[in-house]
C-alpha cells in the first residue's frame, strides 16, 4: 500500500461511493436521493484536498483536509441546484452549511477519512492520519484537527491512538434526528 498526495481521475468515482457510504448516516437525510448525491460528490471532489492510499491501482482509502485555500468538497448553491434543482438547492444549502466549520490559524482540518471495506484493519486508516500530519507540517501548519460524531466509536478509537486529544465538543440539539447524530466531538493534535 502506498500513500500519496492527491486523488487520480481514475479513482474519482470510487473515491465518492467511498465518502457516500462512509457519511451517509450523516449526510442521508439532506443528500439523498442516493443517485443525486453520488453524482454531486463525484462533481464537487477536488483532488488537490485528498491524501489516497491506493494498492495494485485500486484505492483503498482517502483522507480529505481543509485549509484556508479550500477543501476536499467544494460547491456552490449553483452546483446543488444543477443536481436538485432550485427548491431543492435551497433548503439543502443551508442545511449543509452547518457542517462548515472554520480554521484557526495554523490549522489544517481533516475533513473526512474513508477506508474500503475490504481495507480495514490493515493500517489504511493510520497510514492516511500519518500522511495528513505530514501534510499539516508541509503545509506550515502546527495543528491538525478533525470532528467524529458521537455514534463513531471505532473511529475516535483509531483517532485517540493517533495522538489526537479532545478540545470540545458542538451538540447538534434539535438538528439532530435530521443530522444523524447528537454531538461531535472537537479532537486537535499539535504537528
Amino acid at each position: 500500500m502506498k500513500t500519496k498526495r492527491g486523488l487520480e481521475e481514475a479513482h474519482r468515482g470510487a473515491a465518492a461511493a467511498l465518502f457516500w457510504g462512509a457519511f451517509k448516516g450523516k449526510l442521508g437525510r439532506i443528500m439523498r436521493p442516493d443517485a443525486k448525491a453520488l453524482s454531486f460528490i463525484t462533481e464537487m471532489i477536488q483532488p488537490g484536498f485528498a491524501l489516497s492510499a491506493v494498492e495494485d491501482g485500486k484505492l483503498l482509502g482517502v483522507a480529505g483536509f481543509k485549509t484556508r485555500d479550500g477543501g476536499f468538497l467544494a460547491g456552490e448553491l449553483s452546483d446543488l441546484a444543477r443536481h436538485y434543482g432550485g427548491f431543492g438547492a435551497a433548503w439543502r444549502g443551508p442545511l449543509l452549511g452547518l457542517f462548515e466549520r472554520e480554521l484557526a490559524e495554523g490549522q489544517l482540518l481533516m475533513d473526512g477519512i474513508f477506508v474500503a471495506e475490504d481495507a480495514r484493519g490493515r493500517g489504511v486508516g493510520t497510514a492516511l492520519i500519518d500522511a495528513v500530519k505530514a501534510e499539516a507540517v508541509a503545509r506550515g501548519c502546527s495543528e491538525v484537527r478533525l470532528d467524529v460524531v458521537d455514534g463513531n466509536p471505532r473511529a475516535r478509537a483509531l483517532y485517540e491512538r493517533c495522538g489526537f486529544v479532545p478540545r470540545g465538543e458542538v451538540r447538534a440539539g434539535v438538528m439532530a434526528p435530521l443530522l444523524g447524530f447528537r454531538r461531535a466531538v472537537t479532537m486537535v493534535e499539535q504537528v
